[in-house]
């Protein structure tokens, strides 16, 4: 009856351990009102889920923690795509092939021929490029 009055399910009806005679006696609902008017029976606040936890494991992300390989979930692929990876090495290969010919170090030929070959995927970064160049004796080794 106490739930009702209060709009709220019986789990959250709370009574006062020390007046439970006086709530006991209570039958019709105007005395279970007059026990709610003296704070004999409350309805305890609705309870819900903390979001501590959360922002803590969000504070700690920030920083790089968590991220372990226990943490991870997916392929290599599904943080780090085969794409984004072509990416970084591609447009760095293209840039220092760029500036060899501008600065005339390779003709345009040979900018050529290395172009397709990077495009190719034969080369892992900007040294091995200049190292590739250095061995087929297009490029003189710098100190």
């Amino acid at each position: 009856m106490a739930a009702s009055l209060l709009k709220c399910g019986q789990n959250r009806v709370w009574i006062d351990p020390n007046r439970i005679e006086e709530v006991a006696d209570c039958i019709t609902r105007a005395d279970i009102r007059t026990a709610v008017d003296s704070g004999s029976i409350k309805a305890l606040p609705k309870t819900g889920t903390s979001k501590g936890r959360t922002r803590h494991a969000a504070a700690q992300k920030e920083k790089g923690r968590r991220k372990g390989p226990g943490s991870r979930r997916g392929s290599v692929n599904a943080r780090n795509p085969r794409k984004r990876r072509w990416i970084q090495t591609i447009r760095p290969l293209r840039e220092e092939l760029r500036e060899l010919r501008d600065e005339g170090k390779i003709d345009a030929t040979v900018y050529r021929r290395y172009y397709l070959r990077a495009k190719g995927g034969m080369y892992r970064s900007r040294r091995n490029l200049r190292q590739h160049m250095v061995i087929e004796g297009v490029l003189e080794e710098e100190k």
